[in-house]
C-alpha cells in the first residue's frame, strides 16, 4: 500500500459515538508504514445518532477531512462521512457495523466497510 493510500485509511480507523443525540467529532488519525510517517487526516465532522429500541443503536457523520500527507505531497481538504449502527443480541453479545467514506482529488473516493462483534465475559 503507498504511503497516501495508508494515509488515506487512517481516516476510517474509529468508533462511533456513545450518547444519542447530536455531537461533534474532532479526531486526527496519524499513518505509519513500519517506523515511516505516512501523514495524518484531521476529522472535523457532525453527526448524529439515535437509540433504535432498547438494543439498537443508529447513526451518521460528516464533515470536512483535512489531508496532511508527510513529504513533498500537498495537503487537501476532502469530505468524509459514516453510517454506523450496533445491536445488542444478548446481554453479551454486540454486532456492529459502519460505511465510511472520503473524497479524494487524485483518486477514486474511499470507502471503508467495517463489521464486527463484541463478546463480553
Amino acid at each position: 500500500m503507498s504511503k497516501l493510500g495508508l494515509l488515506f485509511s487512517a481516516v476510517f480507523i474509529g468508533g462511533s459515538a456513545a450518547y444519542a443525540g447530536p455531537y461533534v467529532n474532532v479526531e486526527n488519525n496519524s499513518a505509519f508504514l513500519g517506523s515511516d510517517y505516512a501523514g495524518s487526516v484531521l476529522d472535523l465532522a457532525i453527526g448524529y445518532d439515535t437509540q433504535l429500541g432498547e438494543k439498537a443503536t443508529l447513526g451518521a457523520q460528516i464533515g470536512p477531512a483535512f489531508v496532511n500527507p508527510d513529504g513533498d505531497v500537498d495537503g487537501s481538504t476532502q469530505i468524509s462521512g459514516k453510517v454506523f449502527g450496533d445491536i445488542s443480541l444478548t446481554e453479551k453479545l454486540n454486532l456492529y457495523g459502519e460505511l465510511a467514506g472520503l473524497t479524494s482529488e487524485d483518486t477514486d473516493n474511499l470507502y471503508n466497510l467495517k463489521a464486527g462483534a463484541i463478546y463480553r465475559f
